[in-house]
Order: C-alpha cells, then structure tokens, then sequence
C-alpha cells in the first residue's frame, strides 16, 4: 500500500481539518448575534434577504444521521480493496489493538469522568463515557501517515473496530451506566447498525465492482467525510448555545486526560508486546482519536437533540484533533530507526579453514588443491 501521499485529491480540507472545526463552530455559536447585527447595520438589506431564513445549522440538525451515514460511506469507499485479507493477515495484532482500544479507553473516562465529580447520571458523564466507548476515528489513518507510522495497521484497526461497533459499544455502555440510566441497548446495536456498518460495507462494495466510484472517492471523499463531521459538531454547538456557559474547564480538562491516557495505553501496548516503531506509532494515534463525530449523533439519537450528553464528544474533536495533529508532526520530524538485519557469517574469517575448505571442494571433483 502506498503511503507516500495521504488520500484526497487537490480539494483536501483535513490538511486544516482543526482551523475549519474552530471557524465552523464559532459561526454556529454566533449565528444569532450575526443575524441580528446585520440587520441592525443594514435595515432593508437584512430584511429582504435574512428576514425569513431559518437559522442553518438548527435546519441541518434534521438531517445529522444523513451526515454521519455520508461520512461512513466515504470510509467504506475509501478502505483498500483488499483490505478485509490485510485485516485476516495481521489478526493478532489487529485484535489486540481493538480489544485495547475498547478496554482502555472505556475505563479511563468512566476513572476520569467520576474522579473530577461529575455525577453519574448527569448529562455530561454520560457524554464522557460516549466519548470512551467509541470506535477509533478516520483521522488516525491520516495522522499516522504524518507520523510515519504504518498506515496500513492504522485502517485495519479503523475497520475492525467499525465493524464490532453495533456489539461493543452498546454492551459498554449500558455495563457503565444501568445503575442510573436505562439505555436501549437493541435500540442502539440497530442504529449503530444502520448507520455505520452498512455505509461502510456498501462504499467497500462499490470500491471493489465499480472502478470510477473508487477513483471518484479518492479524490472527494476524504473531504466529503470531515465537512459532514465538521457540520455535525456545528449542530451541536448550535443547539446548546444558551447551556455553553453551564460547560466549565473541568469537561475539556477531563476529555484532554482521557484523550493522553489513550495515547500513552495504546504505545506502552504496542511496546510490551513488541510492535515494531511504525506500529507502535499507529496503535498510539488510533486510541486517542476516537470517532467523536460518531460518539456526538449517537448522543443525540439515544438522548434527545437538546441534550448536553452531545456536548463531551463535540468538544472532544477538538482535544484530539488538536494533540493529534501536535503528535503526528513531532513524529514527523522523528525517522524511525530500523535495526540491520542479523548475519550469521563471523565477523573475521580464518582464511587457512577457507583454504582447507576449498581443498575439500575442488577434491570431491578431482582438481588439485589451491596453494
């Protein structure tokens, strides 16, 4: 698999996936202020052109199960088409970075999130705990190819962890919370179904018959998938504007914990069980970025679109998008260091045995002895 170029082509918004996450957000949270200024400064010019336009990212809101399915289909289509071999081919190592992913990171927020005080059947331990339960995100793939990590073992964990999704993330969630909220957990396996695992297994499939859907999506799809997540996260905030100020530094401070427990648990994993660097790299970045775009509509189908539930995994876009990309440059500027391969010739060659030796040889075939 070639890593020499992330995926895209020249339209690539998640080169400056972050800046746009932060003009984006702010925009959705200011809507209603800009609105307001402009018809104040321009009376006429407001009236005739804002005076019956619904706010934008409060209309988007209906359709965020639209944008999530989108950005998973953008997935499917972009995975290699032998993807599913690689996958089988690497099965130890692909199941040991899932099954720390959904065991680390579910512990640390539920550790985290109840340490800080955060009641255990409030909205925002709720979000916390969504955050932790997630699958890894599209944005570790091209992180890891920033960091010179293997990109390849990166979308295998992608996928895997996709894949059991509808299974584990219910299953942790309802473990974590059925002592103070009731969650529909069939509810939940059947969405999750709906709105990951077939987007992802009908863009593959395309991927594979269609040839032109796949040159198409990898010229577009990257950048298809991170504008739905990016007007996800704008709907979010949208919708909380007025309860933003009930969010203290204590959920960012949190979700920064969670976020380099994750780092640190997926690279002491690969080191113990002795990944190679360019592995250790890739299993690092895929258990810090979880999938909060995924997380923040889960959120809202399970808890109600007003809820602050959506809040943790928003923000938490922001914290690992943020150390991510800081991780990634850092690696990049750091070569991975291959150790030569072993020999077994000795290091200084007794030339009387070779002398002897060739004697030998050349006997066997009626030839005098050199010397």
């Amino acid at each position: 698999m070639k890593t020499s170029q992330s995926p895209g082509g020249p339209w690539r918004p998640e080169r400056e996936l972050l800046l746009w996450l932060v003009l984006l957000s702010l925009l959705a949270f200011w809507w209603s202020d800009l609105y307001r200024e402009i018809n104040r400064l321009f009376p006429g010019f407001g009236e005739g052109l804002f005076s019956h336009m619904p706010d934008p990212f409060l209309a988007i809101g209906n359709y965020v199960h639209l944008l999530i399915m989108v950005t998973m289909l953008a997935v499917g289509s972009l995975l290699p088409q032998d993807e599913l071999q690689q996958l089988v081919g690497r099965w130890p190592t692909v199941l040991l970075g899932t099954f720390t992913q959904y065991t680390t990171m579910p512990l640390l927020a539920l550790l985290v999130g109840r340490a800080a005080g955060l009641p255990p059947d409030s909205e925002l331990m709720i979000g916390v705990l969504i955050v932790g339960a997630v699958p890894g995100a599209m944005a570790s793939n091209v992180l890891t190819l920033l960091a010179r990590g293997n990109v390849s073992y990166s979308i295998s964990l992608t996928t895997l962890a996709t894949l059991l999704s509808p299974i584990v993330v219910p299953t942790i969630l309802w473990l974590s919370l059925r002592r103070w909220v009731p969650f529909p957990v069939l509810q939940t396996a059947r969405d999750l179904t709906l709105l990951v695992v077939i987007p992802v297994a009908v863009g593959h499939g395309l991927s594979v018959i269609w040839p032109t859907w796949q040159a198409k999506a990898k010229k577009i799809g990257p950048g298809v998938a991170h504008v739905a997540i990016l007007l996800i996260i704008a709907v979010v905030v949208a919708r909380n504007r007025a309860r933003l100020a009930d969010v203290t530094w204590t959920i960012p401070t949190i979700l920064l914990l969670i976020n380099v427990g994750g780092y640190l648990a997926g690279y002491l994993v690969a080191f113990l069980f002795r990944l190679p660097p360019d592995m250790r790299r890739a299993l690092c970045l895929e258990i810090g970025m979880q999938n909060a775009g995924l997380g923040t509509v889960l959120a809202l189908h399970v808890f109600g679109s007003h809820s602050l539930a959506a809040m943790p995994p928003a923000l938490y876009t922001f914290v690992c998008m943020f150390t991510g990309t800081v991780l990634a440059r850092l690696w990049s500027v750091v070569p991975i260091r291959v150790k030569p391969p072993k020999t077994d010739l000795p290091k200084e060659i007794d030339l009387s045995e070779l002398k002897n030796t060739t004697s030998l040889t050349y006997a066997d075939d009626n030839r005098p002895p050199l010397g």
